[in-house]
């Protein structure tokens, strides 16, 4: 997710230093005792957790009330459903939410040779529109989401109304490209862990920043990986079989990042590394085959020194996917890659007004 390292470091350096300074009390509020308060306010919204049977799979996703028509919400890698939690209150008030956790995230189970693909994921979502929501839906992702919204338009234009696709790697996480994006560092990891025999019933997690203390070490103090590894760790012996939230982090983002990687299967990740995850899932082709409305949300990036992309799409990427969109609209947004945690309102207020104005 744009400069993924740089916000996991602010996690760590936080954690370092405000362990050090407050001691005891630090634990006791802003680990064992940290609640985050979205979860209260998206109760109170009407959301449910639930479960679908959706072939092999146990499909986990949270639903709000019927307040207009059938939104489905698919998030960012690394994450999970609760990443959208600060928009969904206001989203329930003008659609019926669909908040997807797919499989590799979340609560979602799968059997473990389950592929790890576009075109299986895309086509077991498409099945959960069919047997759960029975019309077509508005659909928007975020990231990896983002690519699986526009794999149900281009693949099942019968069960999509139109799409908002936030910041997707189009055309940057196809093989070999991805291996030029510094999302793939991340991926790289995923690689080493399923080469070492880590599934996602292991503690990914704590492989993760195991791999990188390197990383912390260098970028932020020595020691800065093993305080956040002893927070996680201690957030867990008080809360057992829950998904990790700290609230040493400094922000919703590097939050939300380390709950959804607490349950994250790393073979999702390794296939972006290896490229089979988007075997027969042409980003170009599928982009020509979309006829309903479109827009693309487009937020920061950067090249580093070296031809690095720090971010979803280059320029060139971003207008490039545009004008291969049959009925396609292009917003430039000045935040990190999930806008929707960047800047909640902003989020709301455009898909509200894209969306909607397809329902006149």
């Amino acid at each position: 997710m744009g400069s993924r390292a740089a916000t996991i470091t602010l996690a760590a350096l936080a954690a370092a230093t405000m362990i050090t300074a407050a001691g005891a009390e630090v634990v006791r509020r802003r680990i064992v005792g940290y609640l985050d308060p979205w979860k209260a306010r998206v109760a109170d919204a009407g959301f449910v957790l639930k479960a679908a049977r959706v072939g092999e799979i146990e499909l986990s996703y949270a639903e709000g009330p019927d307040n207009g028509p059938p939104l489905v919400l698919l998030h960012a890698q690394h994450m999970d459903w609760f990443s959208y939690s600060r928009v969904l209150p206001a989203l329930s008030e003008h659609f019926h939410v669909f908040d997807i956790d797919y499989p590799g995230h979340g609560a979602t189970v799968v059997p473990s040779d389950y592929p790890m693909t576009a075109n299986r994921i895309g086509a077991d979502l498409a099945t959960f529109i069919q047997q759960e929501i029975r019309e077509p839906v508005f659909a928007t992702g975020n990231s990896s989401g983002g690519l699986l919204t526009a794999w149900l338009a281009a693949h099942r234009p019968d069960l999509v109304r139109a799409i908002a696709l936030e910041d997707p790697p189009l055309f940057s996480a196809e093989y070999p490209r991805i291996t030029t994006t510094i999302a793939n560092r991340s991926f790289a990891t995923c690689a080493d862990a399923v080469r070492d025999g880590i599934t996602r019933e292991d503690d990914f997690l704590l492989y993760w920043i195991r791999s990188n203390t390197n990383f912390f070490t260098t970028n932020i103090a020595p020691g800065s990986a093993t305080a956040l590894a002893w927070a996680i760790k201690a957030y867990r012996h008080a809360h057992p079989g829950q998904p990790v939230e700290l609230g040493l982090p400094p922000d919703d983002t590097v939050r939300l990042f380390l709950r959804g990687m607490d349950r994250f299967d790393p073979r999702f990740g390794a296939a972006f590394h290896d490229g089979t995850w988007n075997q027969d899932f042409d980003h170009a082709t599928a982009l020509t085959r979309i006829t309903c409305p479109a827009i693309l949300l487009h937020a920061e990036f950067t090249i580093l020194p070296d031809g690095t992309l720090d971010g979803a799409m280059s320029q060139a990427d971003a207008d490039k996917a545009t004008s291969l969109l049959q009925r396609g609209e292009y917003r430039k947004i000045n935040t990190t890659h999930v806008i929707h945690l960047a800047d909640p309102g902003l989020f709301t207020r455009l898909l509200e007004d894209f969306l909607l104005d397809q329902s006149l």
